[in-house]
Protein backbone atom coordinates (compact mmCIF):
# COMPACT_ATOMS: atom_id res chain seq x y z
CA UNK A 1 0.00 0.00 0.00
CA UNK A 2 1.52 3.19 -1.16
CA UNK A 3 1.34 6.30 1.44
CA UNK A 4 -1.00 8.32 0.03
CA UNK A 5 -3.67 5.10 0.19
CA UNK A 6 -1.82 4.28 3.92
CA UNK A 7 -2.93 7.97 5.53
CA UNK A 8 -6.61 6.93 4.60
CA UNK A 9 -6.96 3.36 5.02
CA UNK A 10 -3.50 2.25 6.87
CA UNK A 11 -4.44 0.11 9.88
CA UNK A 12 -7.92 0.58 9.35
CA UNK A 13 -11.29 -1.89 9.52
CA UNK A 14 -15.01 -1.10 9.20
CA UNK A 15 -16.51 -0.58 12.39
CA UNK A 16 -18.07 -3.98 13.24
CA UNK A 17 -21.56 -3.16 14.70
CA UNK A 18 -22.80 -1.02 12.02
CA UNK A 19 -20.07 -0.78 9.22
CA UNK A 20 -19.14 2.30 9.95
CA UNK A 21 -16.24 3.95 7.52
CA UNK A 22 -15.38 6.04 10.28
CA UNK A 23 -14.44 4.53 13.23
CA UNK A 24 -16.86 5.85 15.98
CA UNK A 25 -16.33 8.28 19.10
CA UNK A 26 -16.15 6.07 22.21
CA UNK A 27 -16.93 8.39 24.70
CA UNK A 28 -16.87 6.19 27.66
CA UNK A 29 -14.63 5.26 30.33
CA UNK A 30 -15.12 1.55 30.87
CA UNK A 31 -16.76 -2.04 29.52
CA UNK A 32 -19.45 -4.27 30.38
CA UNK A 33 -17.30 -7.58 31.25
CA UNK A 34 -19.39 -11.03 31.26
CA UNK A 35 -16.55 -12.23 33.75
CA UNK A 36 -13.89 -10.81 35.72
CA UNK A 37 -11.21 -10.54 33.01
CA UNK A 38 -13.59 -11.61 30.33
CA UNK A 39 -14.15 -8.64 27.93
CA UNK A 40 -13.76 -7.75 24.11
CA UNK A 41 -10.16 -6.77 24.37
CA UNK A 42 -11.28 -3.59 26.11
CA UNK A 43 -11.47 -2.87 30.05
CA UNK A 44 -10.69 0.78 30.98
CA UNK A 45 -10.29 3.59 28.77
CA UNK A 46 -7.17 4.76 29.70
CA UNK A 47 -5.54 1.10 29.24
CA UNK A 48 -6.92 0.78 25.84
CA UNK A 49 -9.99 2.66 23.98
CA UNK A 50 -11.33 1.73 20.11
CA UNK A 51 -11.35 5.20 18.92
CA UNK A 52 -7.51 5.55 20.61
CA UNK A 53 -6.44 2.07 19.05
CA UNK A 54 -7.65 3.26 15.21
CA UNK A 55 -5.64 5.93 15.75
CA UNK A 56 -2.24 4.25 17.38
CA UNK A 57 -2.80 1.64 14.25
CA UNK A 58 -2.51 4.66 11.59
CA UNK A 59 0.36 6.02 13.63
CA UNK A 60 2.18 2.52 13.15
CA UNK A 61 1.02 2.37 9.55
CA UNK A 62 1.98 6.01 8.14
CA UNK A 63 5.69 5.52 9.71
CA UNK A 64 5.73 2.18 8.55
CA UNK A 65 6.31 0.81 11.73
CA UNK A 66 4.94 -2.14 13.44
CA UNK A 67 3.06 -0.41 16.72
CA UNK A 68 1.73 3.11 17.86
CA UNK A 69 0.96 5.32 21.03
CA UNK A 70 -1.24 8.19 21.34
CA UNK A 71 -0.35 10.68 24.07
CA UNK A 72 -2.18 13.63 25.53
CA UNK A 73 0.37 16.34 23.85
CA UNK A 74 4.14 15.72 22.24
CA UNK A 75 5.54 16.55 25.52
CA UNK A 76 3.85 13.57 27.14
CA UNK A 77 5.24 11.29 24.14
CA UNK A 78 8.75 12.55 25.01
CA UNK A 79 8.19 12.18 28.64
CA UNK A 80 7.50 8.47 28.05
CA UNK A 81 10.74 8.16 26.08
CA UNK A 82 12.75 9.74 28.85
CA UNK A 83 11.29 7.26 31.64
CA UNK A 84 12.59 4.53 29.68
CA UNK A 85 15.85 5.91 31.47
CA UNK A 86 16.95 5.53 35.02
CA UNK A 87 19.13 7.86 37.19
CA UNK A 88 23.01 7.83 36.50
CA UNK A 89 21.80 7.88 32.34
CA UNK A 90 22.89 10.28 29.56
CA UNK A 91 21.43 11.53 26.71
CA UNK A 92 23.24 13.05 23.43
CA UNK A 93 20.43 15.86 22.16
CA UNK A 94 20.28 18.02 19.73
CA UNK A 95 21.32 21.43 20.40
CA UNK A 96 18.99 23.12 17.70
CA UNK A 97 15.83 21.89 19.53
CA UNK A 98 11.94 23.04 20.85
CA UNK A 99 12.23 25.17 23.79
CA UNK A 100 9.75 22.78 25.83
CA UNK A 101 11.83 19.57 24.77
CA UNK A 102 14.84 21.48 26.47
CA UNK A 103 12.58 22.48 29.29
CA UNK A 104 11.52 18.80 30.22
CA UNK A 105 15.34 17.60 29.74
CA UNK A 106 16.68 20.18 31.80
CA UNK A 107 14.41 21.85 34.44
CA UNK A 108 12.28 17.84 35.11
CA UNK A 109 14.40 15.49 34.45
CA UNK A 110 18.36 16.28 35.39
CA UNK A 111 17.48 17.14 38.99
CA UNK A 112 16.14 13.70 38.74
CA UNK A 113 20.18 12.32 37.62
CA UNK A 114 19.80 12.31 34.18
CA UNK A 115 22.50 14.38 32.16
CA UNK A 116 21.95 15.55 29.37
CA UNK A 117 24.57 16.58 26.57
CA UNK A 118 23.19 18.84 23.79
CA UNK A 119 25.50 18.98 20.85
CA UNK A 120 25.98 19.92 17.48
CA UNK A 121 24.75 16.75 15.11
CA UNK A 122 25.43 18.35 11.68
CA UNK A 123 27.98 15.93 11.26
CA UNK A 124 27.37 12.63 13.21
CA UNK A 125 30.65 12.20 13.86
CA UNK A 126 30.76 14.78 16.56
CA UNK A 127 28.08 12.58 18.33
CA UNK A 128 31.25 9.79 19.24
CA UNK A 129 33.32 11.67 22.01
CA UNK A 130 30.58 11.95 24.10
CA UNK A 131 29.21 8.73 24.23
CA UNK A 132 30.12 6.97 27.45
CA UNK A 133 29.54 3.67 29.59
CA UNK A 134 26.20 5.85 30.94
CA UNK A 135 24.72 7.35 27.43
CA UNK A 136 21.62 5.21 27.08
CA UNK A 137 19.63 7.44 23.92
CA UNK A 138 20.32 9.62 21.44
CA UNK A 139 17.63 12.42 20.95
CA UNK A 140 17.80 13.87 17.58
CA UNK A 141 15.25 16.70 16.01
CA UNK A 142 15.72 17.05 11.94
CA UNK A 143 15.02 19.65 10.47
CA UNK A 144 15.31 21.17 13.67
CA UNK A 145 12.95 23.94 15.56
CA UNK A 146 13.67 26.82 14.44
CA UNK A 147 17.34 27.07 13.06
CA UNK A 148 15.79 24.05 9.68
CA UNK A 149 18.94 22.08 10.32
CA UNK A 150 19.00 18.68 8.91
CA UNK A 151 21.38 15.78 11.01
CA UNK A 152 21.74 12.66 8.49
CA UNK A 153 19.40 9.81 10.16
CA UNK A 154 21.27 6.79 8.88
CA UNK A 155 25.09 8.29 10.19
CA UNK A 156 23.66 8.93 13.54
CA UNK A 157 21.62 5.33 13.88
CA UNK A 158 25.45 3.71 12.87
CA UNK A 159 26.74 5.20 16.04
CA UNK A 160 23.64 4.11 17.88
CA UNK A 161 23.63 0.72 17.27
CA UNK A 162 28.03 0.58 17.20
CA UNK A 163 27.15 1.87 21.42
CA UNK A 164 24.13 -0.49 21.36
CA UNK A 165 21.95 2.64 22.16
CA UNK A 166 18.81 4.00 21.76
CA UNK A 167 17.47 6.52 18.75
CA UNK A 168 14.71 8.70 19.04
CA UNK A 169 14.24 10.94 16.44
CA UNK A 170 11.14 14.33 17.03
CA UNK A 171 9.80 13.99 13.19
CA UNK A 172 7.71 16.76 13.86
CA UNK A 173 8.62 19.27 10.95
CA UNK A 174 8.98 16.67 8.44
CA UNK A 175 5.70 14.62 8.71
CA UNK A 176 5.88 10.89 7.81
CA UNK A 177 4.56 12.00 4.16
CA UNK A 178 8.58 13.76 3.78
CA UNK A 179 10.62 11.44 6.24
CA UNK A 180 10.59 8.08 7.81
CA UNK A 181 12.93 7.78 10.27
CA UNK A 182 12.43 4.12 11.44
CA UNK A 183 13.29 2.90 7.81
CA UNK A 184 16.64 5.13 8.30
CA UNK A 185 17.26 3.15 11.27
CA UNK A 186 15.57 4.85 14.68
CA UNK A 187 14.36 3.05 17.47
CA UNK A 188 11.67 5.20 18.23
CA UNK A 189 9.79 8.05 16.01
CA UNK A 190 7.98 11.28 18.18
CA UNK A 191 5.22 13.23 16.70
CA UNK A 192 3.89 16.40 18.23
CA UNK A 193 0.58 15.53 16.43
CA UNK A 194 -0.85 18.76 17.69
CA UNK A 195 1.00 19.75 14.53
CA UNK A 196 0.87 18.25 10.93
CA UNK A 197 -1.08 14.99 11.74
CA UNK A 198 -4.01 16.86 13.03
CA UNK A 199 -3.31 20.03 10.88
CA UNK A 200 -6.38 21.76 11.81
CA UNK A 201 -5.19 23.50 14.82
CA UNK A 202 -7.55 22.34 16.72
CA UNK A 203 -6.46 19.35 18.98
CA UNK A 204 -2.86 18.53 21.23
CA UNK A 205 -1.77 15.42 21.02
CA UNK A 206 1.66 13.00 20.63
CA UNK A 207 2.62 10.47 18.95
CA UNK A 208 5.25 7.19 19.12
CA UNK A 209 5.58 4.82 16.99
CA UNK A 210 8.40 1.99 17.29
CA UNK A 211 9.13 -1.33 15.24
CA UNK A 212 10.56 -3.58 18.30
CA UNK A 213 8.08 -5.26 20.64
CA UNK A 214 9.80 -5.93 23.75
CA UNK A 215 10.49 -1.60 23.53
CA UNK A 216 6.70 -0.91 22.46
CA UNK A 217 5.64 -3.22 25.62
CA UNK A 218 7.86 -0.82 27.76
CA UNK A 219 6.01 2.08 26.18
CA UNK A 220 2.82 0.79 26.51
CA UNK A 221 3.76 0.42 30.19
CA UNK A 222 4.69 3.66 30.57
CA UNK A 223 1.75 5.25 28.71
CA UNK A 224 -1.16 3.24 31.02
CA UNK A 225 0.95 3.56 34.43
CA UNK A 226 1.40 7.57 34.13
CA UNK A 227 -1.70 7.90 32.61
CA UNK A 228 -0.82 10.91 29.70
CA UNK A 229 -3.51 9.24 27.07
CA UNK A 230 -5.60 11.22 24.90
CA UNK A 231 -9.59 11.02 24.90
CA UNK A 232 -11.73 9.24 22.06
CA UNK A 233 -12.49 12.81 20.51
CA UNK A 234 -9.10 14.18 20.33
CA UNK A 235 -8.13 10.59 18.61
CA UNK A 236 -11.07 10.88 16.25
CA UNK A 237 -9.93 14.10 15.01
CA UNK A 238 -6.29 13.46 14.58
CA UNK A 239 -7.42 10.42 12.73
CA UNK A 240 -9.58 13.06 10.30
CA UNK A 241 -6.69 15.27 10.15
CA UNK A 242 -4.17 12.12 9.01
CA UNK A 243 -6.78 11.23 5.67
CA UNK A 244 -5.79 14.98 4.40
CA UNK A 245 -2.27 14.42 5.52
CA UNK A 246 -0.49 13.89 1.96
CA UNK A 247 -2.68 16.41 0.26
CA UNK A 248 -2.22 19.16 3.05
CA UNK A 249 1.48 18.58 2.76
CA UNK A 250 1.90 18.93 -1.45
CA UNK A 251 0.56 22.59 -0.20
CA UNK A 252 2.83 23.39 2.32
CA UNK A 253 5.95 22.04 0.67
CA UNK A 254 4.81 24.39 -2.74
CA UNK A 255 3.94 27.31 -0.43
CA UNK A 256 7.24 26.84 1.50
CA UNK A 257 9.17 26.68 -1.39
CA UNK A 258 7.71 29.80 -2.89
CA UNK A 259 7.95 31.98 0.07
CA UNK A 260 11.59 30.73 1.31
CA UNK A 261 12.46 32.33 -2.46
CA UNK A 262 10.63 35.70 -1.90
CA UNK A 263 12.60 36.09 1.11
CA UNK A 264 15.77 35.07 -0.05
CA UNK A 265 15.78 37.68 -2.47
CA UNK A 266 14.07 40.71 -0.55
CA UNK A 267 16.92 43.48 0.42
CA UNK A 268 15.63 43.23 4.15
CA UNK A 269 16.76 40.31 4.31
CA UNK A 270 20.23 38.92 6.05
CA UNK A 271 19.44 35.02 5.51
CA UNK A 272 16.14 32.59 5.31
CA UNK A 273 17.04 29.14 7.05
CA UNK A 274 15.43 26.28 4.45
CA UNK A 275 16.61 23.27 3.82
CA UNK A 276 15.61 23.46 0.41
CA UNK A 277 18.39 25.84 -0.99
CA UNK A 278 21.13 24.48 -2.51
CA UNK A 279 23.76 26.57 -0.29
CA UNK A 280 21.77 24.97 3.02
CA UNK A 281 24.98 23.24 4.57
CA UNK A 282 23.06 19.51 4.65
CA UNK A 283 20.48 20.38 1.49
CA UNK A 284 22.63 16.88 -0.08
CA UNK A 285 21.27 15.07 3.02
CA UNK A 286 17.86 16.64 3.22
CA UNK A 287 17.67 15.60 -0.66
CA UNK A 288 18.35 11.96 0.07
CA UNK A 289 16.42 11.13 3.28
CA UNK A 290 13.23 13.59 2.81
CA UNK A 291 11.00 13.99 0.07
CA UNK A 292 10.80 17.71 -0.08
CA UNK A 293 11.65 20.23 2.21
CA UNK A 294 8.37 21.30 3.95
CA UNK A 295 6.62 24.17 4.96
CA UNK A 296 9.03 25.29 7.68
CA UNK A 297 11.40 28.35 7.19
CA UNK A 298 13.26 30.79 9.67
CA UNK A 299 14.75 34.22 8.70
CA UNK A 300 16.83 36.66 9.88
CA UNK A 301 16.83 40.70 8.99
CA UNK A 302 19.88 42.68 8.25
CA UNK A 303 21.37 44.32 11.26
CA UNK A 304 19.88 41.77 14.08
CA UNK A 305 17.79 43.89 14.93
CA UNK A 306 14.66 43.28 17.66
CA UNK A 307 12.13 45.86 17.10
CA UNK A 308 12.09 45.69 13.83
CA UNK A 309 11.80 41.68 13.81
CA UNK A 310 8.66 42.27 16.00
CA UNK A 311 7.04 45.05 13.80
CA UNK A 312 6.89 43.00 11.34
CA UNK A 313 5.37 39.92 12.71
CA UNK A 314 2.81 42.79 14.46
CA UNK A 315 2.11 43.86 10.71
CA UNK A 316 1.31 40.12 8.90
CA UNK A 317 -2.17 39.89 8.39
CA UNK A 318 -2.76 36.54 6.85
CA UNK A 319 0.32 34.82 8.96
CA UNK A 320 -0.89 34.87 12.32
CA UNK A 321 1.30 35.75 15.10
CA UNK A 322 0.51 32.46 17.06
CA UNK A 323 2.27 29.33 18.88
CA UNK A 324 2.65 26.39 17.44
CA UNK A 325 2.90 24.94 13.56
CA UNK A 326 1.37 22.64 11.13
CA UNK A 327 -2.12 24.08 10.58
CA UNK A 328 -3.42 24.75 7.26
CA UNK A 329 -3.09 28.20 7.97
CA UNK A 330 0.40 29.97 7.87
CA UNK A 331 1.60 30.86 10.96
CA UNK A 332 4.14 33.18 12.20
CA UNK A 333 6.46 33.37 15.52
CA UNK A 334 9.35 34.95 17.30
CA UNK A 335 11.49 31.94 18.73
CA UNK A 336 12.87 33.66 21.14
CA UNK A 337 10.37 35.42 23.04
CA UNK A 338 8.03 32.83 22.03
CA UNK A 339 8.82 28.84 21.35
CA UNK A 340 12.31 28.80 22.83
CA UNK A 341 11.82 31.53 25.99
CA UNK A 342 12.59 28.71 27.79
CA UNK A 343 15.86 28.79 26.82
CA UNK A 344 18.66 30.54 28.24
CA UNK A 345 19.56 33.40 25.88
CA UNK A 346 23.24 32.68 25.81
CA UNK A 347 22.04 28.88 24.77
CA UNK A 348 20.04 29.85 22.06
CA UNK A 349 22.05 32.15 20.92
CA UNK A 350 24.59 29.60 20.40
CA UNK A 351 22.45 27.57 17.99
CA UNK A 352 21.42 30.76 15.80
CA UNK A 353 17.70 31.81 17.81
CA UNK A 354 19.30 35.63 17.58
CA UNK A 355 16.69 38.01 18.55
CA UNK A 356 15.70 38.65 15.05
CA UNK A 357 15.09 35.19 13.80
CA UNK A 358 11.69 34.77 12.48
CA UNK A 359 9.82 31.72 12.22
CA UNK A 360 6.91 30.86 9.51
CA UNK A 361 4.68 27.95 9.35
CA UNK A 362 3.69 28.42 6.01
CA UNK A 363 -0.34 27.14 5.19
CA UNK A 364 -1.63 26.19 2.34
CA UNK A 365 -3.47 29.63 1.38
CA UNK A 366 -2.52 30.68 -1.68
CA UNK A 367 0.87 31.53 -2.79
CA UNK A 368 0.63 34.98 -4.27
CA UNK A 369 -1.58 35.98 -0.92
CA UNK A 370 1.25 34.66 1.24
CA UNK A 371 3.99 36.80 -0.43
CA UNK A 372 2.25 39.92 -0.80
CA UNK A 373 1.74 40.00 3.31
CA UNK A 374 4.85 39.47 3.74
CA UNK A 375 5.94 42.32 1.21
CA UNK A 376 3.34 44.74 2.98
CA UNK A 377 4.82 43.64 6.41
CA UNK A 378 8.54 44.23 5.31
CA UNK A 379 8.03 47.45 3.72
Amino acid sequence: MKFNTKTIHGGQEHDPAYGAVMPPIYQTTTYAQTTPGGHKGFEYSRTHNPTRKALENAFASIENGNYGLAFGSGLAAIDAVIKLLEPGDEVISTSDLYGGTYRLFTSIYEKFGIKFHFIGMDKAANIESYVNAKTKLIWVETPTNPMLNIIDIKAVSNVSKKHNLLLAVDNTFATPYLQQPLGLGADIVMHSATKYLGGHSDVVMGALMVNDKDLAAQLYFIQNASGAICGPQDSFLVLRGIKTLHIRMQRHCENGRAVAEFLASHPKIEKVFWPGFETHPNHAIARDQMNDFGGMLSFTTKGNNYEESIKIVEKLKIFTLAESLGGVESLSGHPASMTHASIPKEEREKTGVVDSLIRLSVGIEDEEDLINDLKQALS
